[in-house]
């Protein structure tokens, strides 16, 4: 289970084709895995050898592995590592059969074992509970990108059926793109909308027992329209409250603390989220067609296997299911 993410940043229509050792997204040659994990265990040597603490050996490694993502073309390490294990299969698999499935954004259960059901908050539902929370104002982001998801029982689904079609089976390895954006693509302006309407209606409760009051999320046309947008409103009156507190006594520090915190949350999830707010990629799913069509012909039970996006609608999904299940 790799990730439809190992394309990287390339626009347009992205085909379900296999990644072999040395293939990069820069054009750069010399990619071995090999040499990869020699830099980083000498890099983690020479940390220990020095005696940094285990927070600076966590942030030089996290730091150093960034670093090689984007040397050779990827955006970060989980896409990276994600098509380096791509290649090491390609490169092993010997006679094994090989099918290799790419999800997109994995959202929670569209009916199995509940709707809804889902275990931790990631990708887009980090900013989908930040705007409930009332933290998300102003982002980033092109309203007319297309946001493919898909719910992890359909993931789930197409991963069953797919390893029942080529079990012992030869022949080359089969590459599976699992989301939407084909068969029934959603903008982000339609995620944003309906996450104004479910909140409007059903807003969460703060810590002082009163209902959030979400606004429309102001999107900005770039990372660096963005980054002003924090320094004036952010950056600049953290730095006036850091004054204020050497001078007062520390009489804002809980002012301060909770500005801090924002900041820095909104902040990460904008660097979480840099390389796909402007996202101009279209998954090509012709495999994954192939495959539901076999399926149907083949007797399997499509009522139980079900992994077709044009089943659903968006709005009813995510207004009446992931949503309420975050």
């Amino acid at each position: 289970v790799s990730t439809a993410y190992v394309s990287g940043e390339k626009a347009g229509l992205i085909k379900e084709e296999p990644y072999y050792m040395g293939d990069t997204l820069n054009g750069r040659t010399g990619l071995d895995i090999e040499g990869e994990k020699k830099l980083i265990e000498a890099k983690l040597q020479e940390l220990q050898d020095e005696g940094a603490t285990e927070e600076t050996i966590k942030v030089s490694m996290k730091d150093m592995g960034m670093e090689r993502s984007m040397h050779w073309g990827w955006p970060n390490v989980y896409v990276f590592t994600k098509a380096l294990g791509e290649m090491v299969l390609m490169q092993e698999k010997g006679d094994i059969p090989l099918v290799i499935v790419r999800p997109t954004i994995v959202t929670s259960t569209y009916k199995e074992p509940m709707p809804g059901w889902i275990e931790g908050v990631r990708t887009i539902d980090s900013l989908i509970v930040a705007y409930g929370k009332g933290r998300l104002t102003y982002f980033p982001g092109d309203l007319e990108s297309i946001i493919d998801m898909v719910p992890s029982d359909m993931v789930v689904n197409a991963i069953i059926v797919a390893m029942e079609a080529h079990a012992n089976k030869t022949g080359d390895p089969v590459i599976y793109h699992i989301g939407s954006s084909v068969r029934n693509p959603v903008k982000l302006r339609v995620v944003h909308d309906i996450s104004y309407q479910y909140f409007t209606k059903h807003p969460w409760i703060n810590t002082d027992g009163k209902p959030i009051i979400v606004s429309h999320v102001k999107f900005l046309d770039s990372i660096d329209s963005f980054k002003g947008y924090l320094t004036l409103h952010y950056l600049l009156p953290l730095k006036g409250l850091e004054i204020a507190n050497s001078v007062f006594c520390q009489y804002f520090r809980d002012t301060y603390m909770n500005l801090s915190r924002r900041v820095n949350h909104i902040m990460r999830l904008q660097e979480v989220y840099k390389p796909y707010l402007f996202f101009q990629t279209i998954y090509d799913d012709e495999n994954m067609e192939k495959l539901r069509t076999e399926a149907n012909e083949r007797g399997v039970e499509t009522e139980v296997f079900y992994f077709d996006p044009k089943a659903f609608d968006w709005e009813d999904y995510l207004i009446n299911i992931h949503i309420p299940g975050l």
